[in-house]
């Protein structure tokens, strides 16, 4: 017979994170983080949120604290990419790639009179989804037609808009 302790014997016992060792790992995270976001200042940033979650409350731990605090590491670089996933696109604009200013000699109705214009299949995904601010879901569901139908139609009738707001002289102030 051996005279081994039994299993539960040589498992560790969870421990609280203690707040005073976190420096010691910095280091590290900041490597991983950097290894996680490629940029610099997004790996600073990750670090920076990860510490302040794992601070906010007292955490039990089993293994060792690195392992632990990496783990965190990546749940809350996932966090924040599926955030980002959800978040419209945005592209930085310089000073040479500035848009055209916005033509203040378009009036209301001359906007209405080139929405009355369009087709009435066009007219009406562009006053449900333009005007009324209806999903294209909502959109398709009133006027009766499919999600991609809504789609094609409001690119047609936006289509038709611009031509015919462009097409117009503009009257002189």
């Amino acid at each position: 017979m051996s005279a081994e302790a039994p299993p539960a014997a040589t498992e560790e016992r969870p421990q609280l994170l203690r707040p005073e060792r976190l420096p010691d790992h910095i280091d590290a995270l900041y490597r991983a983080a950097r290894g996680l976001c490629g940029s610099r200042y997004d790996a600073e940033d990750l670090v920076q949120e990860t510490l302040e979650i794992v601070l906010r409350r007292p955490r039990w731990i089993r293994s060792n604290e690195l392992g632990y605090l990496l783990r965190a590491l990546r749940h809350n670089h996932a966090a924040r990419v599926r955030i980002a996933a959800r978040r419209p696109a945005t592209v930085e604009l310089f000073e040479d790639e500035a848009p055209v200013p916005f033509d203040d000699q378009l009036d209301s109705r001359g906007l209405m009179e080139a929405i009355a214009s369009a087709p009435a299949r066009y007219r009406d995904a562009v006053i449900a989804v333009d005007l009324l601010g209806l999903s294209y879901r909502e959109a398709a569901r009133s006027l009766r037609t499919r999600e991609a139908t809504i789609t094609s139609r409001l690119h047609r009738g936006r289509q038709h808009i611009a031509n015919v707001l462009q097409a117009e002289p503009t009257p002189a102030a």
